[in-house]
C-alpha cells in the first residue's frame, strides 16, 4: 500500500487575502463606530461624568452604537490577523463567533414570529418606557423624534401616551409650558414651512379629543404605525435579512476553507 503527500500543500493565497479583505472593513467599521460613541458621549460630557450611564432611565442609542462597534472590531481583527498569521485560534474564534450570532439572528425571528403578542407589548412597554426619560438624553430625544415623524405617528398607542412623560402631562401640578402638549415631531407640518415650529405641540391636548386633534397632530400610535410598515415593506426587511446572513455565511466559509488549508500544510509538514 502506497501513502501520498502532498508535496506542494500551501496556504491558498486567494482565500487569505480575501478573508483580509472581508475583515478590513468591518474592522475599520468598528473602529468608526466606537470613534462616534465616544464622540457622542464626550458631546454629552458623559465622559467627564460616568455617573450619567446609570442615571438615564431610557435607552441611549450610544449604547448600541458602542456594542456593534466593538463586536464589529473584535471580529475584524480576529479575522485579520487569523489570515495574515495563519492563526488557526483566531480563525477559529471569528466563525465561531458568527456562526453563534447566526443562530442568534434565526432563534430571534423564529420566536418574534411565535411570540408575536408578547413581542407587541414588549415593544409598547420598550416605547413607553422611553418615552418618559424623553427629556433625559439627547440622542433619545432625536431618536424618537425622528421615529415620530418618518412615521407620522405620536406615542406608543396615542397621543395621550405622552401624559406619562413629566414635561408633558396635564397634572395640576406640572409647571411646565409643554403641560398638556406633545413633542414638535408629532405635529403635522406643512411642505411649504422652512423653519420647523418647536411650539407646534404646546397645549394640544389641553381640550378636545384626539378625533378633534387630527387636524393638528398625528393621533395613529406609532405601535399601529409599525404594524402597517412592516407588511408593506416585507420584501425590503426580508432581502436585508437575506444579504446579513449570506455575508455572514461568506465570512464562515472564507474562515473554514482557510483553517482547512493551514492544517493540510501543518500535516503535511510534520
Amino acid at each position: 500500500m502506497h501513502y501520498y503527500r502532498y508535496e506542494n500543500a500551501e496556504v491558498s493565497c486567494c482565500y487569505k487575502y480575501l478573508m483580509f479583505s472581508y475583515n478590513i472593513i468591518f474592522w475599520l467599521a468598528g473602529t468608526a463606530f466606537i470613534a462616534i460613541g465616544f464622540w457622542a458621549w464626550s458631546e454629552k460630557g458623559v465622559l467627564s461624568d460616568l455617573t450619567q450611564v446609570t442615571r438615564l432611565h431610557g435607552f441611549d442609542p450610544v449604547w448600541g452604537v458602542l456594542v456593534v462597534g466593538t463586536v464589529t472590531f473584535i471580529l475584524g481583527f480576529a479575522g485579520c490577523v487569523g489570515a495574515l498569521r495563519e492563526n488557526i485560534c483566531l480563525l477559529k474564534f471569528f466563525s465561531g463567533v458568527i456562526g453563534f450570532i447566526f443562530f442568534l439572528e434565526l432563534t430571534a425571528a423564529v420566536l418574534a414570529f411565535v411570540f408575536q403578542g408578547q413581542v407587541r407589548e414588549w415593544i409598547n412597554d420598550f416605547f413607553l418606557a422611553n418615552v418618559k426619560a424623553y427629556r433625559e438624553d439627547i440622542d433619545l430625544q432625536n431618536l424618537i423624534d425622528s421615529l415620530q415623524k418618518l412615521n407620522h405617528c405620536c406615542g406608543a398607542k396615542e397621543p395621550n401616551d405622552w401624559n406619562l412623560n413629566v414635561y408633558f402631562n396635564c397634572s395640576n401640578e406640572n409647571p411646565s409650558r409643554e403641560k398638556c402638549g406633545v413633542p414638535f415631531s408629532c405635529c403635522i407640518s406643512d411642505p411649504a414651512d422652512t423653519v420647523v415650529n418647536t411650539q407646534c405641540g404646546y397645549d394640544v391636548r389641553r381640550s378636545g379629543t384626539p378625533a378633534q386633534w387630527g387636524n393638528t397632530i398625528y393621533v395613529k400610535g406609532c405601535m399601529m404605525a409599525l404594524e402597517e410598515w412592516l407588511p408593506r415593506n416585507l420584501y425590503i426587511v426580508a432581502g436585508v435579512f437575506i444579504v446579513i446572513s449570506l455575508l455572514q455565511m461568506v465570512g464562515i466559509f472564507l474562515a473554514r476553507t482557510l483553517i482547512g488549508d493551514i492544517e493540510k500544510v501543518k500535516f503535511n509538514y510534520y
